[in-house]
């Protein structure tokens, strides 16, 4: 790969990781992402299709992007996933292939992602308590989001990781049940502070649960916790030791912005390619695709998407102006 052909931003942010939205649809209801009721999801004819999704992959990976993420919604309502899974996992430059996933169909769907070549996944896990996830998520359904990650561990997965979103008056007590569970399983955890794009824009900044608050409680019932490696330094996550060498991480956007190191760009389920998880700005790739543009066409919507980037998402700066969609519409 030649330096041309990199995705650097005007702030020397080099663009290697792709967030892929394949639907914005979802089997619950987490507030922090989604109407409760109600939900107007996209029509299938505006949603990306495999071919087209893997089209996009291919420019990407042309352009230096080596690491890719699906996300929802839910993925895994979008029916015959593992057929795009399989062809991402072929295209060449493609080194990384994870998923995010609430987890409540993995027991059903785990092997035969795991055998298309899916590498990692995130599963979220807010709650060990049922009556906190149903408050959360608004839909019954923690004991099979624990069997989706059983089966996960079953299948032999390069990493699992588990997200927990991070709300004060909902999840304080929720901390050292999720650290204890991560722990007994071998999984990593990182703890997501609550971020302003939930649908029903009733986020404010006091439901914001701070990392190194989570941390205090953590050091308090296991002990001190020691700052780990960090290879990546792109990461979202800041990560620690426990004293057994177990791992938790957080991700602090709201209290800690890392925007500085950021390699991300995002292509949400009907092709809107953004910059930035609050960018309040897009760049229709679908429209490029199915208006007969060329590669190079495609690859220069890409360019001018990255090269427009801001060199932070604002949400600690004043006349921070949250995006007009919310989580479920653009991609976690």
């Amino acid at each position: 790969m030649s330096l041309a052909a990199t995705l650097v931003d005007s702030f020397g942010r080099v663009h290697t990781n792709l967030r892929i939205s394949v639907t914005d649809r979802c089997n619950i209801r987490c507030f922090y992402c989604m109407p409760e009721e109600g939900v107007q999801f996209k029509p299938r004819h505006e949603i990306l299709s495999f071919e087209e999704i893997e089209r996009f992959v291919r420019v990407a990976a042309g352009l230096g992007v080596r690491e890719l993420r699906l996300t929802g919604g839910e993925p895994l309502v979008r029916a015959d996933l593992t057929t795009l899974v399989a062809r991402l996992a072929a295209v060449p430059g493609i080194d990384d292939l994870a998923m995010t996933t609430n987890g409540m169909l993995l027991p059903q769907h785990a092997a035969a992602l795991k055998q298309a070549g899916l590498q990692r996944l995130n599963i979220s896990l807010d709650a060990m308590c049922e009556a906190t996830f149903e408050r959360i998520a608004r839909r019954r359904g923690l004991d099979q989001v624990l069997a989706g990650i059983a089966e996960a561990q079953r299948q032999g997965f390069r990493k699992i990781r588990l997200n927990a979103v991070a709300i004060r008056g909902i999840t304080e007590h929720e901390i050292v049940p999720l650290a204890r569970f991560a722990r007994q399983q071998g999984l990593e955890l990182r703890f997501i502070e609550f971020m302003p794009l939930d649908a029903e824009h009733r986020w404010q900044d006091d439901q914001v649960l701070p990392g190194d608050e989570i941390r205090a409680r953590l050091e308090a019932e296991f002990g001190p916790l020691a700052p780990a490696a960090r290879p990546d330094p792109s990461q979202p996550a800041v990560d620690y030791r426990f004293v057994d060498g177990s791992v938790v991480g957080f991700i602090n956007p709201v209290s800690e912005p890392f925007c500085r190191d950021c390699n991300r760009l995002r292509i949400t389920a009907e092709g809107q390619v953004r910059n930035c998880l609050f960018s309040t700005v897009e760049w229709d790739a679908r429209a490029v695709m199915r208006g007969g543009g060329s590669d190079e066409q495609l690859a220069d919507l890409v360019r001018t998407c990255v090269g427009a980037k801001k060199p932070g998402h604002g949400i600690d700066e004043p006349g921070f102006l949250r995006p007009g969609r919310a989580m479920f519409q653009i991609g976690g």
